[in-house]
């Protein structure tokens, strides 16, 4: 996996990765054992929740991996750096978010995870499934629209049923930062929608 599209930002620390050491799960040739350990829990951590978090916006498991790859492969560069940094987990995620958008640029499409979520939410439920999904792509489309962050919360804990708590790990932020995005993107949706705001700052997946 090559580096070519990293951010310009992204390649003034010089770390394993640039050394020609692969990214993974695995102990590295020059590392430290406080980075082998660290980065390989991290790793086991986080990796199958980027894949979905990936999936979701790209609709492509390929894309996908190959966007979280890109996204390790950052991480491992800059490991030693990152253990120093106040939000170690805030950053990786900012990261994520700039190997999924420079996935979408290479392939020249739009990541199509809200069309997904709404199709899957009209499999169930109410008897007209078309009112539903026309009602489900206006309020996604809605959704594209909000603020960055708004939109992260809401794809976390409304498509992908993550407790306040876990969006908050994954993210990096405190969960009260989270319930605070979720209240402002409910206000807004509200509004956009013509629809009553909800004042609850739980979320689907605290309801199970």
């Amino acid at each position: 996996m090559t580096r070519a599209d990293s951010a310009s930002e992204e390649d003034d620390f010089a770390g394993p990765a640039q050394l020609g050491v692969p990214p993974g799960p695995v102990p590295f040739t020059g590392w430290s054992q406080e980075w082998q350990v660290t980065y390989t829990a991290f790793h086991a951590d986080v990796y199958k929740k980027y894949l979905t978090v990936a999936y979701l916006q790209l609709g492509s498991d390929a894309d996908a991996e190959e966007a979280v790859d890109a996204t390790f492969d950052v991480l491992a560069d800059k490991w030693g750096q990152m253990l120093r940094m106040d939000s170690l987990r805030g950053y990786a995620w900012t990261v994520l978010k700039r190997r999924i958008l420079d996935q979408v640029r290479r392939r020249t499409r739009r990541g199509n995870w809200m069309e997904m979520a709404a199709f899957q939410t009209a499999n169930v439920g109410p008897d007209d499934p078309f009112d539903l999904l026309t009602m489900r792509m206006a309020a996604f489309e809605e959704i594209r629209r909000l603020p960055e962050r708004q939109r992260d919360v809401v794809a976390l804990c409304h498509c992908l049923d993550y407790t306040t708590e876990e969006a908050a790990d994954l993210m990096g932020v405190e969960a009260a930062t989270v319930r605070s995005h979720l209240s402002q993107a409910r206000r807004r949706l509200a509004a956009r929608l013509g629809e009553d705001a909800d004042d609850d700052t739980t979320n689907p997946g605290e309801k199970k």
